[in-house]
């Protein structure tokens, strides 16, 4: 084959390529001679300052701060130091969320500021009886119980009403004696009168000592009378018990005024004193309020639960409060200085470390974790001690949302310390927004995810039923089943990637609201987590879809009366934030199959 044409035909593209080349040259030669020289003649163009004009300076404190030249910060003083900024003008640690993300994910924030003076503290009690009120109705002479005439607990008893009959084979032959002795009591008195004092020693009633002188007849049993009043709050014995001289029959307590026994965590206890006013409420009466003052703190503390007893005394003239009802205390909780206070809800938990969501200063909603070290909890806040300033703004609602998007986001999270990229094997996704959405529309996937998640939610039922029978031990064995169920789980079932971008978001919440769980002893801080943890199971049920039926359920009481939902695998209400306390509060919102 004949390559002379071919080679003819490059050469003359090549001189063409030249030829233009050469013109291109000229330009720009002639354009530098005609402008450029005599501007380069005054001013050189130096490259570094471009650079330093584009660098942002921040500090290390508040890295809020945001400024186009070096200097102080405006807050604390400190030199300011280069910002690591991407090409959104973000710093390395900060992430934005979108104004339609933010909406549907309900995230609200809070502005922090020092709280002095009073904060509402709330103590969880019962009812008790008044122990200074009590007696006990003893028996004073040896025999056995022929007939007992109380026999309810709860019942009244009157002083000087007849409570027992008691044969007494001591008092057979003190009897006889008491007849020889009255037969001759003309020519020995003493010994009548001796006599006599055995019986009166044993409480038998002169009357009855009278009866047995004139009829001359020895009484087999004899009636116990009361010599206290109350309700019958225990009964020692029963009819046909033996009985030894000063053993309890039963006890009374007057309830006219009932003690309300309150539980006081250690790092509470500086914040109650003796004779703090305090109101007690139950759920009894929801609408009335018995205000008193603290009467006594128990100066040693519970090593099981670490717990003191706080007590108060209520006045029970209408019989209103009975012991074994479940009440609370609200009291003012005096600081010794002002503190810095941050809303429980804003805070997550990982091990040791505490974080929040710091909001930086704008209107735009751009978002960096902090960690915080935290002080004692008063009502629903904890003091700060390091990591926050007043004026700071948190997040205080949504915030396993926000956390969700520091996690896909590859920033520092509360399960990822330094931040940086998470490798999910999907990084192509790493965009999507994260939003709780309201709607539940349905995502199509696989019948062997559906029993994976089946799985997951069968052990969440086992956190919620130990919650109904306040078992705080048996939550948190069942909160770290969850954790291991869910890591069971297999992503790569989702196919979709809307499903798989929404699991991964879910899955990170679920894990952190079970870890939650499983590292809290208290109940009360359990239930705050299931509230969290329910919410993220309802949407992915209600997403993904489990094999058998599930029931979204609902008490309007819950967290202080805000509400709070959870799921059950039975249509009857058994409620795991109240357990025994209000047992059936609830209704049935959603039928899930």
């Amino acid at each position: 084959m004949d390559m002379r044409p071919l080679k003819n035909s490059k050469n003359k593209q090549m001189k063409k390529y030249i030829v233009y080349i050469g013109i291109l040259t000229i330009g720009i030669l002639l354009g530098w001679l005609l402008f450029g020289g005599a501007s380069n003649t005054n001013k050189k163009h130096d490259h570094s300052i471009e650079v330093e004009a584009k660098t942002m300076w921040t500090c290390s404190m508040h890295p809020q701060i945001m400024q186009p030249e070096l200097g102080d910060c405006p807050i604390c003083g400190m030199d300011l130091i280069p910002a690591e900024a991407g090409a959104d003008g973000l710093s390395k640690d900060q992430f934005k969320l979108t104004e339609n993300a933010m909406a549907l994910a309900n995230v609200q924030t809070s502005v922090l500021g020092e709280l002095a003076g009073e904060q509402t503290l709330k103590l969880s009690g019962k009812i008790v009886e008044n122990e200074d009120e009590a007696a006990t109705q003893p028996v004073h002479f040896s025999g056995r119980v022929d007939k007992l005439y109380v026999k309810s607990l709860g019942e009244y008893v009157k002083r000087g009403q007849a409570i027992a009959k008691i044969y007494s084979a001591e008092l057979i032959a003190a009897q006889q004696e008491l007849l020889i002795a009255y037969k001759n009591k003309a020519s020995q008195p003493e010994l009548y009168e001796a006599v006599k004092k055995k019986f009166s020693n044993w409480m038998v009633k002169d009357t009855q000592v009278s009866e047995i002188e004139r009829s001359g007849n020895i009484q087999t049993q004899f009636t116990i009378y009361s010599n206290i009043s109350g309700v019958v709050t225990e009964i020692a014995l029963s009819e046909g018990a033996h009985i030894m001289e000063g053993n309890a029959l039963f006890k009374v307590a007057n309830l006219n005024t009932v003690w309300a026994n309150f539980d006081v965590y250690e790092n509470q206890i500086a914040q109650v004193k003796k004779g703090q006013e305090i109101v007690v409420k139950t759920n009894a009466y929801p609408n009335k309020a018995f205000k008193t003052k603290v009467d006594f703190i128990e100066p040693i503390l519970d090593s099981k639960t670490r717990t003191v007893k706080l007590r108060v005394v209520l006045s029970n003239k209408e019989g209103l409060l009975k012991p074994g009802m479940f009440v609370e205390g609200q009291l003012n909780a005096l600081q010794d200085d002002a503190v810095l206070q941050v809303p429980a809800s804003a805070v997550l938990w990982t091990g040791e470390r505490s974080v929040v969501y710091l909001k930086v200063k704008g209107e735009t909603p751009i978002f960096e974790m902090r960690e915080v070290v935290l002080g004692n909890k008063t009502g629903a806040s904890y003091e700060v001690l390091e990591g926050l300033e007043q004026g700071d703004e948190v997040v205080t609602n949504g915030t396993f949302t926000v956390d969700a998007a520091a996690q896909l986001q590859g920033k520092k999270s509360m399960m990822n310390k330094s931040g940086g990229e998470v490798m999910t094997g999907h990084e192509g996704h790493m965009g999507v927004e994260v939003t709780q959405s309201s709607e539940t529309t349905r995502f199509d996937v696989s019948s062997d995810f559906r029993k994976q998640l089946q799985q997951v939610f069968d052990v969440y039922i086992q956190i919620k039923d130990a919650l109904v029978k306040d078992d705080a031990k048996k939550a948190g064995e069942a909160a770290k089943q969850l954790r291991s169920g869910l890591e069971a789980v297999d992503m790569q079932l989702l196919t979709d990637s809307k499903a798989h971008g929404h699991w991964m978001v879910l899955e990170k919440a679920l894990q952190t609201t079970s870890t939650g769980i499983a590292a809290a002893s208290d109940i009360q801080e359990q239930r705050k987590h299931f509230k969290n943890l329910s919410l993220h199971l309802i949407d992915a049920v209600q997403r993904f879809g489990i094999d058998k039926k599930a029931y979204e359920q609902f008490c309007p009481m819950a967290d202080n009366n805000k509400g709070a939902y959870w799921l059950s695998n039975e249509e009857n209400i058994l409620n795991p934030y109240f357990g025994e306390a209000m047992l059936t509060c609830g209704e049935v919102k959603l039928f899930i199959e």
